[in-house]
Parts: C-alpha cells; structure tokens; sequence
C-alpha cells in the first residue's frame, strides 16, 4: 500500500518569491488549485494530479512539478508552482 499523498495543493506565486512560509505563499499566490491523484501518470514518468483547472506531474518523494498545465497551458513566464500537502492548507 503507497504512503505517498493523494491530494496537494498547488500555489502559483511570481518567480521572485522565495521560502517555504506556508502563509507568506498562500498571501503571494496568484491562483491556488487542490489536485487529486488520477491513477495515471504523465509522460515525466510521475503520477498525475489534476483538479481545479490545473493537471501536474508530481513527484511524491520530493513534492517537484514535474509538468504542469493550467487551463491547459503551460506556465506563463515568470510564475512559479509551489506544491503543498492538501492537509497542511
């Protein structure tokens, strides 16, 4: 049985904002998206998460986006995900 989280949150915050301040990145974000495990994975070989309009490959391990969409489009220049634990928000 996996171990590895099945719900994140994801924060998408300008690329200058730095720390792990749960609170300061939630004040910074732009947009926010809960995504939950789909039971497949993306072509980074990661498992996929998807919800709120956004789809990401997640590495469990070390909470890396590996790829991401939102809205079906690539991250604009500038922006940055930040992955949380859906329990820690």
């Amino acid at each position: 049985m996996s171990t590895d989280p099945q719900r994140f949150e994801i924060l998408l915050v300008p690329e200058h904002i730095e720390g792990d301040d749960v609170a300061s990145l939630a004040r910074s974000a732009i947009r926010s998206a809960v995504v939950a495990a789909t039971g497949e994975y993306g072509s980074s070989g990661y498992p996929r998460f998807a919800g709120d309009g956004v789809e990401a490959d997640i590495d469990p391990a070390t909470r890396t986006v590996e790829a991401l969409l939102v809205d079906g489009f690539e991250l604009d220049y500038g922006l940055s995900a930040r992955v949380l634990d859906a329990r820690d928000t």
